[in-house]
């Protein structure tokens, strides 16, 4: 077998690997296993490149002994970089490292454009053109990918707003493109002036593309940001003809791209209003007085409480992670469980920092998979609930959004919770939710505030219910 079938026959294995694996991540029963065969195809894919060295040009021989170094260091400090921070990193910062190997996926993407570009190596308009958009995609991402980890991780806290940012933002998109058309309409054979600024204003642009999203929005950013990196991947697959890159970018930016979608659909807003909209600017500025007071409970109270209902409904979010409460928390389940109580998880689908975390969160602490269900599933049930417990979360349990036409939130999808007949918040503190916007549940004449970091209000809960098991 010679070196191309061999190479060829590699790719497609890893190709289906990449597809199946990716098929069995869309269930939290096999989605363990579904990394684990994506992950292989990867392996395999990765190993299957060094077989090129069996076939070389011989104007490229000289050079062999120093690219196959070069590929065996990269790889070297990518796994050792790789494996010490996935093992070192905390469930709260998650979103953080996706966001991270998102952009780092986009701009390897970049690079590979870059490479390419510089040498002119690309032949015919169609590989020329999907080149420069695997460039400017790539760069997006990238720079866009490391604005949207600095805000996750706290390294800015502010977003960048002002009068005519949309304007700037569409002269540096058509800056974009009419160098991207200069480049093509010269075969690519351009001053490295024109070059630099081409990659340049790519970054700036997906620096000022994200700076003006608010927090609330990066779930939403973060699946598109994937998306534009499975995209820019395909595209350089293309440009290298490589298969395992075409099917693993084009598979990774169709199921961002539905993601996203998906998501955006959950907080009943288009992508475009995302990006280009300034969600909770206005804060509850225009939201007018909220009626009533915030009451505060004592967390063994509300324990005990809990212990004697029929259905308790459980609604997470970003505080649990914070806290890292998720073991005290499926540890009061159990005893309520024993206890014959109905308890169930509600998980909205923008619930934390990025797509799945909560369902992540709580399958590292093992609770079951089949007492979790998505808001579609399970919102027509709190109205049967005689408790549902908010912990942590804030926008996406506010009746606003149903309610109240002049707040920033209002139409997004939101867990029915107070329409339970009595609803707790574990919060740490008075302070509004990620969009900025004031929490009408917290004022609600059914709902009492347990206030406190979520890890010691469920440990009060858990000894309260076992000290009513002590005194029978």
């Amino acid at each position: 077998m010679n070196a191309a079938l061999l190479i060829d026959a590699s790719y497609f294995i890893a190709a289906f690997l990449f597809i199946y694996g990716l098929k069995r991540m869309s269930s939290p029963v096999t989605a363990r296993s579904g990394i684990v065969v994506a992950g292989s195809g990867m392996v395999l894919a990765v190993l299957a490149s060094f077989l090129y060295t069996l076939d070389v040009n011989p104007a490229a021989q000289p050079h062999l002994t120093t690219n196959i170094s070069l590929a065996v260091i990269a790889l070297v400090l990518g796994l050792g970089w790789a494996w010490r921070s996935g093992k070192k990193v905390a469930m709260t910062e998650m979103p953080q490292m996706v966001a991270l190997y998102n952009g780092m996926g986009g701009g390897a993407a970049a690079a590979i454009a870059a490479i390419e570009l510089i040498g002119y190596k690309t032949h015919g308009s169609i590989s020329l053109t999907l080149a420069i958009l695997g460039g400017v995609i790539g760069a997006v991402s990238l720079s866009g990918s490391l604005i949207a980890w600095a805000k996750l991780d706290g390294r800015i806290s502010k977003t960048l707003r002002f009068s005519g940012l949309q304007a700037v933002n569409g002269s540096l998109l058509l800056i974009l493109l009419a160098l991207g058309a200069y480049m093509v309409s010269q075969g690519g054979a351009v001053a490295m002036t024109v070059f630099i600024a081409f990659f340049v204003v790519a970054l700036i642009y997906g620096v000022m593309m994200t700076m003006p999203i608010g927090g609330a929005d990066m779930p939403v950013v973060i699946s598109l940001y994937n998306a534009f990196t499975g995209l820019a991947v395909g595209f350089e697959g293309y440009v290298l003809n490589n298969p395992a890159l075409m099917i693993a970018g084009m598979v990774v930016g169709s199921a961002g791209s539905l993601l996203t979608l998906l998501m955006a659909k959950a907080m009943n807003r288009s992508v475009a209003n995302v990006l280009f909209s300034n969600f909770g600017a206005n804060g509850d500025e225009e939201q007018g007085e909220i009626a009533g007071s915030q009451k505060p409970v004592d967390a063994a109270d509300a324990g005990i409480n809990m212990r004697y209902a029929s259905k308790v409904i459980i609604a997470p979010g970003y505080g649990l992670a914070v806290a890292q409460a998720q073991h005290k928390l499926y540890e009061l389940v159990k005893l309520l469980q024993d206890a014959g109580v109905d308890v169930k998880f509600a998980i909205h689908p923008v619930a934390g920092r990025m797509p799945g975390h909560m369902n992540v969160l709580l399958a590292e602490a093992g609770v079951p998979y089949d007492i979790i269900f998505d808001m579609e599933d399970i919102n027509a049930e709190f109205k049967e609930a005689d408790v549902a417990i908010v912990i942590g979360a804030n926008d996406t349990v506010n009746p606003a959004a149903r309610s109240n036409k002049s707040s920033p939130i209002y139409g997004m999808p939101i867990l029915n919770v107070d329409q339970a007949k009595q609803v707790y918040v574990v919060k740490r503190g008075q302070g509004k939710g990620y969009s900025g916007v004031e929490n009408a549940l917290f004022y609600a004449d059914n709902t009492q505030m347990v206030y406190g970091d979520a890890q010691k209000v469920m440990v009060a809960m858990v000894q309260a219910i076992k000290s009513l098991g002590e005194s029978h």
